[in-house]
């Protein structure tokens, strides 16, 4: 069961990032995991209280995920667009469970409390040698 997921939130720990082995010819399959705090900020008295929210590990499977995963901060503001799927497990006793994850099909960081950014250029090609 799945259904669509748009949510702001911050990240809660630093990013995790696994790398899966190819099968055959393919590329290996990479996973970045945050865990995300999705808020219920209102704006009261010129601040914002939090009116509940949740936590939930966000997935995104990506070619980049390794890269990404040096982008990604505990304590950005985030906005991930996905699905949430619901996932049923025993704990240690055998007593059924439920956990809720949200698998990312994109993840934007948000500008809120980010000191700047540092856009890195591309490498400019090697001129060709003439002979």
């Amino acid at each position: 069961m799945s259904t669509r997921f748009f949510g702001e939130g911050n990240i809660g720990s630093a990013p995790e990032f696994r790398e899966f082995p190819p099968h055959d010819n393919e590329e290996p399959s990479r996973l970045l995991r945050l865990s995300v705090y999705f808020d219920n900020a209102v704006p009261k008295d010129g601040e914002f209280h939090d009116r509940g929210g949740f936590w939930a590990p966000v997935e995104l499977w990506h070619s980049d995920a390794e890269h990404w995963s040096t982008l990604y901060q505990k304590g950005m503001r985030v906005l991930v667009e996905g699905r949430m799927v619901r996932e049923p497990w025993e704990d240690g006793e055998g007593k059924p469970r439920t956990t809720f994850k949200v698998e990312a099909r994109c993840v934007g960081v948000l500008p809120y409390r980010i000191e700047r950014i540092v856009i890195a250029s591309k490498p400019a090609a090697e001129p060709e040698q003439q002979q």
